[in-house]
């Protein structure tokens, strides 16, 4: 097959009609014709750029399916066979389709077999690997399981009876079985990394693992006879640095995380005795494996976290895996409550392995490890870090019961505090950290205020936000007085407005109004520059109040309108144009509250509310429409225009329980309090938004749940796996645990409710 033949009809298709992940798909014959270059540079050029075009991020498009044929034309011309076979398994593997035919882009790849299936006899082990896992991909098991089967009896290399064992075991899940011999009663002998040994019927590394991993994909009962298979292929990594599974990159933790998705005592207990024999292992990569898989665990079993708290710790003993055990006594918050003696003496030491120690201590023992910031906290970056992440000014969303409190104050760490303000050295993150601390202990920290005014030019956005926090009310004055006197010209004018009114609330104590002058001129400068801070501008401007000086900034917020929201207050104005985007949508949302905060009438809000909530539809739009909801929460009965949009939102689990609340808020009577307490528990049981689902099942009421929604929110309190809360990736565990509280709380208010387990 000649390039000619290969590309015979390229030019003939409608390219530019097509789109991919950038728009037309114009330029993908090009990128097509390239991959056949002479010039290795070009054709890997053409190459990346095909990647990002058409099966962008994992995504496949309309283009992808047209694209198909001709990598597989040039892969069965032997023009770079491999990389042609994995560009398709990659488009055949592909779950996430952006075309309006779904599954177009896969059966265009099945529909290549006949120039795939020959290539898993080529002389090119590369390539037979290839051919073997891209025509597995396509699940198409009638045309590519013989050919497998046929591979299998005759493939000496281990990594392609490796790809064989996976592809065949993924077409036939039920057929998996017939693999275990590969471990069962064959892990005593070894044929190392080599090729199988058809005598003794003993299969190399690769292949045994590959059998594993088919067990747990397949269900099969995990028994010793596996536990102690796996252990003895440990590290297990190397097994599968030659292979094409993107999931199975991490076997140990693959494994694992198969077990505990089981969600049975058995297959836990599994998991738990994998991990504590790989964590015991005399490898230490091994052990690494094995701690990557504990922190997995750990995120997401609520068991995993008592269980494997003193196995972890014990590795906190061996220089060679403190550094790995680390990373997950971070997860474990108060349950590595034994660990606490080993992170005080490694913190101790110097170095980064005594500030990861104390960063740990810092979310453990928090008491303890005050004093030992307070002694070395120049050298403490990562310990600051958590720290700082314990303050109320560091979390999204409103403060709830649960959260923690902020780091522990002493008299010593506010000197090493104030000290370090005077360092012209503190990097951007480190200086924020610093005000974090500071704004978590307010008032007590009121000593700091001097040194806080004398880095005002070194560290300007850090004080601008600290200063209110900690300031008393007879430092205020002279810290307004500091602001007005300070060169803050190059700093965002919200955040000089916002410090003020903060610090004044409008005005400096003698009833001078010099400084709401200051904070409307530093509003209307921020809206008139129609970028991102556009939305705190707006939200500084409802913080003001109805004042008649503040009224003066309605026209500003008007002008600050998008153009498709000021459309939706005009009927009579063009409604055509180009949409919004979400910084665009947020900051439209956030002026509407400010003009219905601002003139105490709901009638300009509602439209653009209205506006928001039809344009910011799908997956795209989760926080525009929680944001949306809320407003329209805000403005309670006076939002019920806005009932009918909102009720749309319950069916979108990411939107659910914000649109639930809010409808609760604009028109209680005339609810169904059943369907919005199930749409509730949908976006918690799907990790949406818990704790959103929690106020509207508080608001509901647990006297109005059925028996079926009651018997749900006790499982999510009484089952294993967490429940993961949006905005918490560092700390799952803690979420977790916040959630459980409330939950649990809320269920001991309703007498079917027996006693549940403790969090």
């Amino acid at each position: 097959m000649d390039l000619a033949q290969i590309f015979v009809d390229l030019d003939t298709q409608p390219w530019a009609e097509w789109e991919h992940a950038y728009g037309s798909a114009d330029d993908v014959p090009g990128q097509l014709r390239a991959l056949a270059s002479d010039d290795a540079e070009e054709a890997e050029e053409a190459l990346y750029e095909l990647y990002g075009n058409i099966i962008h991020q994992g995504s496949v498009y309309e283009a992808t399916a047209y694209a198909v044929p001709y990598p597989a034309r040039l892969a069965a011309a032997g023009i770079r066979p491999a990389d042609m076979l994995m560009l398709l398994g990659c488009i055949a593997e592909s779950e996430d389709e952006r075309s309006d035919t779904p599954g177009v882009c896969r059966v265009a790849v099945t529909a290549q077999l006949p120039l795939i299936l020959p290539l898993i006899e080529a002389t090119d082990t590369a390539v037979r690997q290839a051919a073997v896992w891209a025509a597995a991909r396509t699940g198409a098991a009638e045309q590519v399981l013989p050919a497998l089967r046929r591979c299998w009896e005759s493939e000496l290399d281990p990594l392609v009876r490796a790809e064989v064992l996976a592809g065949t075991a993924w077409l036939d899940p039920a057929g998996a079985e017939e693999f275990e011999k590969a471990v069962l009663g064959e892990t005593s002998g070894s044929a190392g990394d080599g090729a199988h040994d058809a005598g003794h019927g003993v299969e190399a590394a690769p292949v045994r693992l590959a059998a594993l991993l088919a067990c747990v994909d397949a269900d099969l009962l995990w028994t010793p006879v596996h536990h102690g298979a796996l252990i003895s292929l440990l590290p297990a990594g190397p097994l599968v640095a030659g292979r094409f599974d993107q999931e199975q990159t991490e076997p140990f933790r693959y494994v694992v995380e198969g077990l505990l998705e089981r969600d049975t005592d058995e297959a836990r207990e599994a998991a738990f005795t994998l991990i504590e024999a790989g964590l015991r292992h005399t490898d230490a990569d091994a052990r690494g494996e094995a701690v990557a898989a504990a922190e997995h665990a750990c995120q997401v079993s609520r068991a995993a976290t008592g269980r494997l708290a003193g196995p972890l710790t014990v590795l906190l003993d061996d220089p060679s895996s403190a550094g790995a055990a680390l990373s997950v006594v971070n997860q474990l918050g108060r349950r590595a409550a034994p660990a606490v003696p080993a992170l005080e003496a490694i913190a101790a030491e110097g170095g980064e392995l005594a500030d990861r120690a104390l960063a740990a201590l810092v979310l453990t023992d928090p008491e303890r490890a005050a004093p030992l910031l307070a002694a070395d906290l120049t050298r403490r970056p990562k310990a600051l870090d958590a720290a700082a992440k314990l303050s109320p000014a560091s979390r999204t969303g409103d403060a709830r019961a649960g959260d923690p409190d902020p780091f522990p104050y002493t008299p010593e760490l506010l000197d090493a505090v104030r000290a370090r303000l005077a360092d012209d050295d503190i990097d951007w993150n480190g200086s924020i950290h610093l005000g974090l601390v500071l704004s978590g202990w307010g008032h007590r920290a009121a000593a700091a205020v001097p040194d806080l005014l004398a880095a005002l030019d070194r560290y300007p956005f850090v004080v601008l936000r600290t200063l209110p926090a900690v300031c008393p009310p007879e430092e205020r004055a002279r810290a307004v007085t500091a602001l007005r006197d300070a060169d803050l010209s190059g700093q965002n004018p919200v955040d000089i407005g916002s410090a003020l009114h903060r610090l004044s609330g409008g005005t400096d104590g003698t009833g001078d109004r010099g400084d709401t002058g200051a904070v409307l001129s530093a509003v209307v400068e921020a809206l008139a520059s129609g970028g991102r801070d556009m939305t705190e501008a707006a939200k500084l401007a409802g913080e003001l109040g109805g004042s008649e000086t503040s009224a003066s900034l309605l026209p500003h917020l008007r002008a600050a309108l998008s153009d498709t929201a000021r459309r939706t207050t005009d009927p009579a104005s063009d409604t055509s144009g180009a949409g919004r985007t979400n910084p665009d949508l947020d900051s439209d949302t956030e002026i509407a509250r400010a003009l219905w905060r601002l003139t105490g009438s709901a009638d300009e809000a509602l439209p653009i509310i209205a506006g928001v909530l039809e344009e910011a539809d799908g997956d795209w739009h989760r926080w525009q429409n929680v944001r949306a909801a809320r407003t329209a929460g805000a403005l309670g009965e006076r939002g019920r225009p806005l009932a009918p949009l909102l009720e749309r939102k319950l069916a979108h689990r990411e939107h659910a329980a914000a649109a639930a609340l809010a409808l609760l808020a604009v028109d209680p009577a005339g609810q169904d309090r059943v369907r919005l307490a199930d749409a509730a528990l949908a976006s918690a049981e799907t990790d949406s938004d818990p704790l959103t689902a929690l106020d509207v099942l508080r608001a509901v009421g647990t006297s109005d749940l059925t028996d079926d929604q009651h018997r749900r929110l006790t499982r999510l309190v009484e089952r294993d796996a967490h429940v993961f809360i949006p905005g918490f990736p560092h700390a799952p565990a803690a979420a977790d645990a916040r959630f459980r509280e409330e939950a649990g709380a809320l269920l001991r208010t309703d007498p079917r409710s027996a006693p549940t387990r403790p969090a």
